[in-house]
């Protein structure tokens, strides 16, 4: 079967149509994310701005949480529940330091998005730590018994 030209040029023609409509639809919405993304730049931290005091005593509190955790862990009462109950009810009795630590954020005109950010990492990496090694403790007990 023989198309004519006329017919093949109509079909292009639908065809291109069709493709220049995608990619401006395309165009459109790359565009419009872009401006988006500018928004969300402007309020943007820069990093240099924290004063030696401030990093130290940032240090200081992270040093000050780290010995919290490890003394609420040494106590017995946690070793004799569940080790995810525990893990809360540690990081729970610590949580007071951490806003030791937020507040000197805070006082340095950090934005709290980012102040937040950073105590939920160190929060989690915490968690984390101290889930694994109670959960060691109790396999240990468990495989004693």
């Amino acid at each position: 079967m023989v198309l004519s030209s006329s017919k093949i040029t109509e079909i292009d023609i639908t065809i291109l149509k069709e493709n220049m409509m995608k990619r401006f639809l395309f165009l459109a919405l790359l565009l419009s994310s872009m401006t988006m993304q500018a928004k969300e730049v402007k309020e943007e931290w820069k990093g240099t701005t924290l004063s030696e005091e401030t990093i130290k005593k940032i240090q200081l509190s992270q040093v000050e949480y780290k010995k919290c955790v490890g003394t609420e862990m040494q106590k017995e009462g946690y070793a004799k529940i569940e080790s995810r109950s525990a893990t809360d009810a540690i990081i729970k009795q610590c949580e007071t330091v951490l806003s030791k630590m937020r507040k000197a954020y805070v006082d340095a005109k950090v934005p709290e998005v980012i102040a937040d950010r950073h105590l939920k990492k160190m929060r989690i990496t915490i968690t984390r730590r101290v889930l694994k090694q109670l959960m060691f403790a109790e396999a240990a007990r468990a495989a004693g018994q």
